[in-house]
């Protein structure tokens, strides 16, 4: 079921207002979410380039495929759990909405920010996985089964510095309401 924009997704300004420390992360994720978010869709247009490069050459000339799959899989590991972050700031993760209409503001307020809450400690724990798993590939020199061979560390680095960043934002989410910020 589709519905409209819930009421706490349009506000569309800051929700942590001034100069408060909640208010400077914001803005500095904020930021680093729009970066990310241009070099993600590089990444997208790469990896569209490189498997139709792949397919072409297998196709056309019986090239083996070496180092083309993996790298586009890199880049979509790495665009997926970087844009994360972003993604949540936007309220765009899947939602479940069928509670909207039936409950109160408030009611509806803390409903959003329990998720938020739960949402919280699941992505801490697998930013913390990841980043256990990220180190332990890169310590022991683990790399793919590949003839390429490129090292492991590096899409497992980049889900767990996404998952780190999709932890700030719900953090921030979590904290905005309780400052008497406006929620997002």
């Amino acid at each position: 079921m589709m519905h409209g924009p819930v009421a706490d997704q349009a506000e569309s300004t800051s929700a942590a207002a001034g100069n408060s420390p909640v208010a400077v992360l914001e803005r500095a994720l904020s930021i680093c979410n729009t970066v990310i978010v241009v070099f993600a869709a590089i990444a997208l247009v790469a990896a569209c380039v490189i498997l139709s490069y792949s397919v072409l050459g297998r196709a056309l000339f019986h090239m083996a495929n070496y180092w083309q799959d993996e790298a586009a899989v890199f880049l979509l590991v790495g665009a997926t759990f970087m844009t994360s972050a972003h993604v949540q700031s936007q309220r765009g993760h899947v939602s479940i909405e069928a509670f909207v209409g039936l409950l109160s503001p408030r009611a509806n307020s803390i409903r959003l920010w329990l998720v938020d809450v739960a949402s919280f400690a699941f992505c801490t724990f697998f930013a913390w996985k990841s980043w256990t798993l990220a180190h332990e590939a890169y310590v022991d020199g683990q790399v793919s089964n590949s003839m390429w061979s490129p090292p492991l560390a590096i899409p497992y680095g980049l889900m767990a510095l996404g998952m780190t960043l999709l932890c700030v934002q719900i953090l921030l989410q979590i904290i905005v309401p309780l400052t008497s910020g406006t929620r997002r």
